[in-house]
């Protein structure tokens, strides 16, 4: 093995090494056309004179002012129809031989790339290059993002085989596949014991919680007042406990009778973290059922179990400012001052409904229906904010609709994929768990927003030449940054 690693490296060296000095070729013309006017010539000029090329090239660049609805491909063409025909070949159907065209559109925001028929790469690789240039083009650093994606094109275009990424993967793959899948397969199995391990102690642990407390919560569910509402349901989901319980006895009962070595198995992982969620649920569902019993009949542990309730509201309410200070969430707006009205309200809210069920003017139903009214309240407001981040970051209903399906999948992702975990309180028990809109959720939905619009601004290659192009079928394509 080593003397084949060897070989190989030494082969790799020689033509890497040996052929590098002849493949430098500076660009033989550079033509800017900056018809934006955003381009620094000083700067453009010589750092684009002094990358090399694999073969003797003609670079241009072209910008121009467009909207986002633009085809830069389209205008390119129709730019070089008008003011130079050099760029194009004889025949009217191509780009010229050894040319490379760079083109951007600060306004559209989009950024092409156009190569003669002797110098055209892959679409993938016209993509590589456009997207070598975008972090610098979205900050509007409009001159290096050029000299970026030039630079890039050059690394690309007739690239030599022995260069190219997909030699060096075939190469060095095909010496150390065997080495990597045999430590690949030996850490899988070694991570996968470790994470079995971890899910076994953490389904003993609520397991036996769950054992331990099981006749205490009999009892409580056997005090839980039917008449209430809140009760009626705790008690519906209560119905079930005993049969659940069996069901994760038997999944501890395979878990530990797991060896060692088969908790390297994936399927077995599988069936230990069943038996974690299982056990985990339960152990929630059991503390849910005690504060049921304490709060609605007012026992000794009643106000304990009301902080329990009012937690997760909390929570949200301590998130707000954070959840407004990030990058896009339009922290200034009218929403966002709704917002923190109503959380400087609701920390008023809660000490008085607090002092309130303290001293017996409410009761601890009416103290939870306004919890649920508050959190409803939150919901929509979130809601409306959303709406707000939406139409600031979005620039057309494309976007706008790719970022209400990340908020609309954050708020129902609270339901989790296996359908068994909720919000350990009773109004979560109560309502589905999708029902409130929280403030991580908010978080979540707006990152996967941001996230997709980013993701879409990025690509979705255009390679046609729209209607005024007729049958020209140069290599080139663009994309939106």
């Amino acid at each position: 093995m080593r003397r084949v690693l060897a070989a190989v490296l030494l082969v790799l060296l020689g033509l890497l090494c040996g052929s590098g000095a002849a493949l430098a070729e500076p660009p033989v013309e550079v033509l800017v056309e900056d018809r934006a006017g955003v381009l620094d010539r000083g700067r453009l000029l010589p750092a684009v004179e002094a990358i090399d090329f694999y073969e003797p090239t003609r670079v241009a660049v072209f910008t121009y002012r467009g909207a986002a609805a633009d085809n830069l491909n389209e205008e390119v063409l129709r730019f070089a129809r008008a003011e130079h025909p050099e760029w194009i070949s004889p025949d009217g159907q191509k780009w010229a031989d050894g040319l490379f065209i760079f083109a951007l559109d600060p306004v559209g925001r989009h950024v092409g790339t156009y190569m003669g028929e002797d110098r055209k790469v892959f679409l993938e690789q016209r993509e590589d290059i456009q997207n070598a240039s975008k972090d610098l083009l979205r900050d509007a650093q409009w001159t290096d993002g050029t000299i970026a994606g030039i630079r890039r094109g050059a690394e690309l275009i007739n690239q030599p085989w022995y260069r190219s990424t997909a030699f060096l993967v075939t190469a060095w793959g095909a010496v150390a596949a065997a080495v990597l899948g045999a430590a690949t397969w030996l850490i899988v199995r070694w991570w996968t014991r470790v994470d079995s391990r971890r899910e076994l102690a953490r389904g003993d642990a609520s397991y036996a919680n769950v054992s331990m407390d099981l006749q205490v919560t009999e009892l409580n569910a056997g005090t839980i007042p039917e008449s209430s509402r809140y009760g009626s349901t705790v008690l519906e989901k209560h119905r079930t406990f005993l049969a659940k319980y069996d069901a994760a006895t038997q999944l501890s009962n395979q878990a530990h009778a797991l060896t060692p070595r088969a908790l390297g198995r994936r399927p077995n992982l599988k069936l230990v973290r069943n038996y974690a969620d299982a056990s985990a649920e339960l152990d929630a569902l059991d503390d849910v059922i005690a504060d049921t019993n304490a709060l609605l009949n007012r026992g000794s542990a009643w106000a304990p179990a009301w902080d329990r309730q009012l937690a997760p509201f909390r929570s949200d309410l301590a998130g707000i400012e954070q959840m407004l200070s990030r990058r896009h969430a339009r922290g200034d707006s009218a929403t966002a001052s709704a917002l923190r009205s109503f959380r400087d309200q609701s920390h008023r809210d809660i000490e008085r409904w607090s002092a309130e069920l303290a001293e017996g003017s409410i009761s601890p139903e009416t103290a939870l229906d306004r919890l649920r009214d508050a959190r409803t309240h939150l919901t929509e407001l979130l809601k409306d904010h959303a709406d707000t981040v939406i139409a600031g970051f979005a620039k057309n209903e494309r976007e706008a609709k790719l970022m209400r399906e990340g908020m609309d999948n954050a708020q129902a992702g609270t339901r989790a994929k296996d359908g068994r975990a909720y919000e350990p309180s009773i109004l979560g028990t109560v309502y589905p768990s999708y029902y409130f809109f929280s403030v991580p959720a908010f978080n979540t939905g707006f990152s996967t927003g941001v996230g997709s619009v980013s993701t879409a601004r990025g690509g979705g290659s255009t390679t046609g030449y729209g209607a005024s192009g007729g049958s020209f079928s140069g290599s080139g394509s663009s994309s939106s940054f």
